[in-house]
């Protein structure tokens, strides 16, 4: 997810920053990239990523485990419907980027700042606004931007953890039905040995383990390996679907609203990298160069999301699962990939990990002594990645995951907060009508999308047998 180059510049934070609440918001993926009024350093000016490199960690941020649970999305929206209405979010998605990087940039212009983060951008927003509740309140823009991005990345980590345990759980339980030849997963009636929360409490040490690791130069060598496994993992997946395609003909047009509700909560997520579009920007040689990386590479992220979910849909059908890793065959290459991009999705949880703890750490660092200071780190730390994995355990339903965190915290991040910052930063200077409506109904869209779609999953939680499980624990039974 997390640019491999320049992840230092991209993830460190500015030395400058006070120990407290209000300089801990400047998260890793907002702010730790801000440059200093003064300009840029030669040295980091070398470091500065070139349009390529913006293109491929633009598409690092956005490919992640999102990507293998599209096939569900459709499933919950329709073969004509699901791409039809992925494409539509897709766009106003983007929109919605290139919004947050014009705002930035024009509140830079008037403050004569080099840059503005997300939270920054909120909060100086806030303060020009005519009402003078909200100027004198402002501050709260950039914490409600850090808290939605808090509970956006520990989501993801949490999505990380059931993903990781639903893998192990298949590659060690059908390791003596594996063979050469690969076999539908339909054809295995295995019972389950371990229960998969097992699995997860398995994992937890480790992850404990590695976000000790405070060396984004170390972490930086994990990525590398995190994105080559994901890379190989992706290309013999979509192999994989490829072969033998049913005729799509017997397949639903159109799901019913209630699965559609489902359905916008995973595209949504699927589309992460909205967090990473400011710091992207900063760290280029030419920043006016962006919005050109920015609409060639979310094409491109589109065109493959649609893609990757239709012809995974095609080829499963009523079978497909929460992800196409529990869909693939019983053979070794397939149980590789498994393993593959597991070990790519547990790298990238210390990277995910970061932008929550750079949050929290330095506050709770700032209200204990320094001979404390070690352990109240240690701690935070732990206690988030437990935090995560609890989450893991009492809901465990990855598409459900997806959908609950998407509908509420991704959505405001992406669909919701852009057009209200353009409304915000834009309408003392005359904005056109045609402008307002636009972002009224865009906003609008993504506040309906998170109420119905958090319904609508909490719904499914409650009930969980009212429609069929995805998870691979239920393949097994």
């Amino acid at each position: 997810h997390l640019p491999t180059m320049s992840k230092t510049s991209l993830l460190r934070r500015d030395d400058s920053e006070s120990n407290s609440l209000d300089d801990g918001s400047k998260s890793v993926s907002e702010s730790s990239s801000n440059t200093s009024s003064e300009g840029v350093h030669p040295a980091e000016e070398a470091n500065r990523l070139s349009m390529m490199q913006t293109l491929v960690h633009l598409l690092k941020c956005n490919i992640g485990t999102g990507l293998l649970g599209l096939p569900m999305a459709m499933k919950n929206a329709g073969i004509l419907v699901g791409p039809l209405s992925l494409l539509v979010i897709g766009i106003i998605t983007v929109h919605c980027m290139v919004i947050l990087v014009n705002c930035a940039n024009h509140l830079s212009h008037r403050l004569q700042k080099s840059f503005v983060n997300y939270g920054e951008a909120m909060m100086y927003s806030l303060e020009t606004c005519p009402n003078a509740w909200l100027r004198t309140h402002s501050v709260w823009g950039r914490y409600t931007v850090s808290f939605l991005l808090i509970v956006t990345q520990l989501g993801f980590c949490s999505v990380y953890f059931m993903f990781m345990a639903d893998n192990l759980q298949q590659i060690v339980e059908e390791a003596h039905v594996t063979s050469n030849t690969c076999q539908p997963r339909k054809m295995l009636v295995l019972t389950p040995i371990l229960d998969i929360r097992f699995y997860m409490l398995t994992i937890l040490p480790f992850l404990v383990l590695l976000v000790f690791i405070q060396n984004l130069n170390v972490l930086s060598v994990f990525s590398t390996l995190a994105n080559i496994t994901t890379l190989g993992s992706m290309i013999l997946i979509f192999e994989y679907i490829m072969q033998e395609i049913p005729d799509p003909g017997n397949l639903p047009l159109m799901a019913s609203w209630e699965n559609f509700l489902l359905f916008f909560g995973t595209a949504v997520f699927t589309f992460e990298g909205v967090g990473m579009v400011l710091p992207l920007q900063n760290q280029m040689k030419h920043p006016q160069q962006f919005s050109l990386v920015l609409y060639l590479g979310m094409s491109l992220v589109i065109i493959l999301f649609i893609c990757m979910g239709s012809f995974g849909y095609m080829k499963f059908g009523s079978k497909t699962q929460a992800t196409l890793s529990n869909n693939s065959g019983s053979c070794r290459l397939y149980q590789s990939v498994k393993l593959m991009y597991s070990i790519g999705i547990f790298f990238t949880y210390a990277l995910q990990f970061h932008v929550p703890a750079e949050i929290i750490i330095p506050f709770v660092v700032s209200q204990v002594s320094e001979s404390w200071t070690l352990f109240a780190d240690l701690s935070v730390r732990t206690a988030l990645v437990c935090v995560t994995c609890v989450s893991a355990i009492i809901i465990p339903r990855l598409e459900l995951i997806i959908s609950l965190m998407s509908s509420v915290s991704s959505s405001a991040l992406a669909l919701i907060i852009p057009p209200l910052l353009e409304l915000i930063t834009f309408y003392p200077e005359d904005m056109s009508c045609v402008t307002i409506a636009k972002d009224i109904m865009i906003s609008i869209v993504g506040l309906l999308g998170c109420v119905f779609g958090t319904y609508q999953a909490l719904y499914e939680l409650i009930h969980p047998y009212n429609h069929s499980i995805g998870n691979s624990t239920d393949v097994h039974a």
